[in-house]
């Protein structure tokens, strides 16, 4: 059957899409979440990231694959990063954008990008491949991977892996936050008591929510915080006023929001989505500066929640080395590349042999640094 591309997600029956993810379903592939981001303009060809979803039915019309993708003009919210490949097109005269990204946008989790059955999920891969040069674009990129996918573009020829690394904490059946910090070096126990209590010291108090609990007034609240982060560096943000609002509705029951409050006052907020056994923490956000809060908001917070609610794994986001010390674990990421220029494929497939050589050693390197006890 011929793939067909969608241009609004809103147009597909959220049960036909959400019907083909694993379960237990990550709330970023879900249609809520896809649908959100389109509707609220946070995602369109506007901003540089036209939806442009694969979807291969069967001939009885059920939808047997999908991916959501999108033509990018630039390479800005992917946390892969690519700009040293689109600069040496440029100078060689070969054009780099579109491309074509199966990913989520602003999300660098990694999930489900190739949803259904293994031999529909194939033929649509091998039918995407093959209309690069037919729809005017450089190259197909997957990016943040899961094991099934890893496997299924490893087997195809063409495609380039590349890895990356992120930092994770695991519950290990923890009792409490104590019982985690039992678990430490004696030196990174008193350190973290030390930033919880500087933090406690400025009269914080920390109120959990769920996405049906929050006011309109609050959702403003939260948007502000989240703008500022981007505005500080003078940046604009990814996500509208209107996205937070439209998740409330279409998915309030994955939705947890933090507030750090000064006596009545909230003064800054953490925003996490939860599913599969996971937490998710997004996005941060503070009206003023405070010592230390960042560190309790956005890390000491989701540890304590994680264990109170049993939940296996808390993922703080992509950026970096200060979660090591505190207890999170380096994870290798990947994503798979396709490119249509042979030139190109083959210079960036040596690089990518290179640089995967290097970030399994940083990773191991950070694995030594980490704060637990070596006893024995």
């Amino acid at each position: 059957m011929p793939i067909q591309t969608l241009q609004r997600l809103s147009d597909l029956d959220p049960r036909e899409w959400d019907g083909l993810l694993p379960s237990p379903q990550q709330p970023f592939l879900r249609h809520a979440f896809l649908s959100a981001l389109e509707d609220s303009g946070s995602v369109c060809a506007a901003q540089g990231w036209r939806p442009a979803h694969r979807l291969l039915r069967g001939a009885d019309g059920r939808l047997r694959a999908a991916a959501p993708a999108y033509l990018k003009q630039h390479s800005y919210g992917e946390y892969v990063f690519d700009w040293a490949w689109a600069d040496a097109c440029q100078r060689a005269g070969i054009a780099y954008y579109p491309k074509l990204l199966a990913a989520v946008p602003f999300s660098p989790v990694s999930g489900p990008r190739l949803l259904g059955e293994t031999a529909a999920v194939d033929e649509l891969l091998a039918g995407w491949a093959e209309s690069l040069d037919e729809a005017g674009v450089s190259g197909l990129h997957v990016n943040f991977t899961d094991p099934a996918a890893d496997a299924r573009l490893a087997s195809r020829n063409g495609w380039l892996e590349r890895l990356g690394c992120q930092f994770h904490w695991h519950n290990r059946g923890y009792r409490d936050f104590q019982d985690f910090l039992d678990t430490l070096s004696s030196r990174k126990r008193k350190q973290m008591r030390k930033e919880r209590d500087q933090v406690a010291g400025q009269g914080m108090a920390f109120d959990w929510r769920e996405g049906r609990e929050l006011s309109e007034a609050e959702w403003d609240f939260v948007h502000a915080c989240y703008a500022n982060t981007y505005f500080v560096r003078g940046r604009e943000p990814y996500l509208t006023r209107a996205f937070f609002s439209l998740l409330a509705e279409r998915m309030p029951e994955a939705i947890r929001v933090v507030f750090a409050r000064q006596g009545a006052l909230p003064v800054a907020m953490a925003f996490s989505l939860v599913g599969d056994g996971s937490l998710y923490g997004r996005y941060w956000g503070c009206l003023a500066e405070y010592d230390r809060l960042h560190f309790e908001t956005c890390f000491y917070q989701g540890i304590d929640y994680a264990i109170a609610q049993g939940l296996t794994r808390f993922d703080a986001g992509a950026q970096g080395e200060h979660k090591l010390i505190r207890g999170f674990e380096p994870v290798l990421t990947r994503s798979w590349h396709y490119l249509a220029h042979p030139g190109l494929r083959a210079a960036v497939a040596e690089f990518l042999a290179q640089e995967r050589e290097g970030v399994r050693h940083y990773a191991e390197q950070a694995r030594e640094a980490l704060p637990y006890r070596r006893d024995g």
